[in-house]
């Protein structure tokens, strides 16, 4: 299975970022298709390819036309945002995607500004643009069906930039907040202009699993995507496809926090379980415990990157009633997951296949699995048996031609 590495040598914008993932060779058509079930309209959206000191790559940039964009004009907030998600025709995986990224951009914002996040604005021009490229990126990472996402260290430049605040510091607050407690490293240049936006820190610090160097991997693909700063030297992100060789693509390591809870309402257990999920938390789960003066309880367990265990721990204390999180790094052995289609009497159902040493194992996509089994009126349990019977066909069969 692919993973993903980005490298921000020059940083990371939106545009930055949707530019690079369209420039892997993503279907234009295809993916403006997908775009379009936002439901928002007065917007348009150049993808330009091109050359920069005889690099080539691609630009993506969001233009608002003058009569609007059907989503009102002025100011729009997170409420309006989400709601706007929510209801469109986007895939679930998309909208969660996209629903982490600007929480995790208004959760910095509202820091800053000492708002709830809930309250925090976004300019009318700001929104559309924002809207476009992370949602744009999720499309765009679902279309790719990859593992994970890694990334380098963040470059970010100097001096200060002009916003609707006023003149502030580069790199900017809100950037800053995000990179707060996250173990995410940071490399400021001597160059004097802002190359890590909000937008751009949300999208990596959401998608990307560690950061460091690139782990040593066969190259499938390469997108650059360019922005729009004059920086004196290249300004893009590249964006490196490709498949994790031995131990990197079957070890890893996870942070666990634990925390035993006997006061805390079901419907509060659950929205915290919902917060830490959408937060990026890799798996959340209770196990029925039994602690002192004989009080039933639940012990709460979150599995997440090590560099999510501050934000997750924090989540934790806001949402439940607990006054203390255990913390360990547990090793986690994974095997090596690939797509692929097997095809059954009832129609083909995308699986993974799992291989480890001699060890292979396949499992169906639930949503195309439920989807045959309701066509065809057959129980669930048929179809995966079907999906077992034809598995010796799926290897080899990868969907990425890798």
């Amino acid at each position: 299975m692919s993973v993903l590495y980005f490298d921000c040598f020059s940083g990371i914008s939106g545009d930055m970022t949707l530019g690079a993932l369209l420039d892997l060779g993503i279907d234009e058509g295809e993916f403006r298709r997908k775009l379009a079930g936002l439901a928002v309209s007065g917007y348009d959206l150049a993808v330009t390819r091109r050359s920069l000191q005889g690099i080539h790559g691609t630009a993506a940039c969001v233009t608002l036309r003058r009569e609007g964009h059907g989503h009102g004009h002025g100011e729009t907030n997170l409420r309006s945002l989400e709601k706007l998600i929510e209801e469109s025709a986007l895939p679930r995986g998309v909208k969660d995607t996209s629903l982490g990224i600007f929480r995790e951009i208004a959760r910095a914002e509202g820091a800053v500004h000492h708002q709830a996040m809930e309250d925090v604005h976004f300019h009318e021009v700001g929104a559309v643009d924002s809207l476009v490229d992370i949602v744009g990126t999720a499309i765009c990472i679902d279309m790719l069906d990859v593992e994970g996402v890694l990334a380098s260290p963040l470059h970010d430049g100097t001096g200060f930039v002009e916003c609707r605040h006023g003149t502030i510091p580069v790199p900017v607050p809100a950037v800053m907040e995000m990179l707060k407690g996250s173990g995410i490293p940071l490399v400021q240049e001597d160059i004097p202009t802002e190359l890590v936006t909000p937008t751009g820190m949300g999208i990596i610090k959401r998608l990307s699993s560690g950061f460091g160097v690139m782990p040593p991997m066969t190259i499938e693909a390469v997108g650059y995507g360019f922005g729009t700063r004059r920086t004196g030297r290249l300004n893009a992100l590249r964006v490196v496809m490709g498949s994790p060789l031995g131990a990197a693509a079957e070890a890893d390591e996870v942070a666990v926090l634990e925390t035993n809870i006997d006061d805390s309402t079901p419907e509060m257990l659950g929205y915290a379980m919902e917060r830490l999920l959408e937060s990026g938390a890799l798996d959340v789960f209770y196990t029925p415990v039994h602690m002192k003066k004989n009080r039933p309880a639940a012990m709460l367990t979150v599995l997440c990157a090590k560099r999510d265990e501050e934000k997750l721990a924090t989540i934790i204390f806001e949402e439940t009633s607990t006054l203390g999180v255990r913390t360990a790094t547990a090793r986690r052995l994974c095997m090596k997951r690939t797509p692929a289609v097997v095809e059954t009497e009832y129609g083909p159902v995308r699986v993974k296949v799992a291989t480890r040493g001699g060890l292979t194992k396949v499992s169906p996509e639930f949503e195309d699995a439920r989807a045959l089994a309701r066509a065809a009126g057959v129980p669930l349990a048929r179809l995966y048996h079907a999906v077992q019977k034809g598995a010796p066909a799926a290897e080899g069969t990868d969907e990425t031609g890798s």
